[in-house]
């Protein structure tokens, strides 16, 4: 049991680290693809890799109604973590701060402690909330660079909080998949089926275009391989297998550190100095994520 454990913080610490540094390939991409675009050719992507990976069988598929209420889960968590995730955070970006957006995201780990205690019934003790207001306000020194100078969107920072909120359900969500004994690798295929299915009709509201000539830039290629089949594909499945070991709450408590990891990484490639400021949000984030752990103790 305790090495089930470990490797649950282990594949969560993994897919957190790998979010964190998504920013700097993001950035790159930006230029020649609008947000929705690198939306879709990383789902595309994803779901190629999970192909490649893990062939669906035919042979395999049944109709009870067990296996039918199991895919309705499944198409809400491609829904929820996936098509809404990835479309909120990036129309969200077009609104407002990225700082914003990155502090009202790490709100989900609330949301999904309450969503938790709504549809699975967990409880929750007094160190989950001290550890949650804790790591927020790291979050915010980290964000904002200790600048008290913060910019408003309503539209923008809405939806962002939006996007913590269906992150929540898919958390919970694939907390009850996994529960039924589903296989990681398959659950996050066919997550990703949905996703990139839901994604379809939305695209021609963004001005989508194919342009496939981007596609032979070796960077604009490589960007996206790391983007969708890294952070997307590989990241969405340990994530998954760190939901079904630690528990929706404490996996979502690493959340709190990808501004963490961003700061850090941005010191070691970009060469960007870390602030005092920003060296107490990343203490107050650690003490955090202490406190959250020790919440479902006892």
């Amino acid at each position: 049991m305790k090495r089930l454990q470990i490797l649950g913080h282990l594949t969560a610490f993994f897919s957190i680290f790998v979010w964190g540094i998504t920013f700097i390939f993001t950035k790159l991409l930006l230029v020649p693809f609008t947000p929705v675009e690198i939306m879709f050719y990383r789902l595309v992507l994803a779901v190629l890799a999970l192909f490649i990976i893990s062939p669906p069988r035919l042979s395999g598929i049944k109709l009870d109604r067990h296996a039918l209420q199991e895919e309705w889960k499944i198409m809400v968590a491609g829904l929820c973590g996936v098509t809404l995730f990835i479309l909120l955070q990036n129309i969200a970006l077009s609104y407002t701060l990225a700082a914003n957006v990155s502090v009202l995201i790490s709100t989900a780990p609330l949301f999904t402690a309450l969503v938790s205690r709504l549809v699975l019934n967990e409880r929750l003790k007094a160190n989950f909330f001290l550890g949650f207001t804790a790591a927020m306000a790291g979050i915010i020194l980290i964000a904002f660079n200790g600048s008290l100078v913060l910019k408003l969107n309503p539209l923008g920072d809405l939806l962002s909080i939006l996007a913590a909120l269906v992150w929540a359900f898919y958390s919970v969500v694939i907390r009850k998949i996994s529960a039924g004994g589903s296989a990681m690798l398959t659950v996050t295929h066919r997550v990703f089926f949905y996703g990139l299915l839901f994604a379809l009709p939305v695209l021609p509201l963004f001005e989508f275009r194919l342009d496939l000539e981007r596609l032979t830039v070796l960077s604009n290629l490589l960007s996206l391989l790391f983007l969708g089949v890294v952070a997307l594909a590989l990241c969405y499945i340990t994530w998954n297998v760190a939901v079904s070991i630690l528990g929706p709450v404490k996996a979502s408590s690493y959340i709190y550190m990808v501004p963490l990891v961003t700061i850090v990484v941005s010191a070691l490639v970009l060469h960007e100095s870390i602030t005092l400021m920003a060296g107490i949000g990343m203490a107050l984030v650690l003490i955090g994520m202490a406190l959250s752990e020790r919440e479902k103790a006892g």
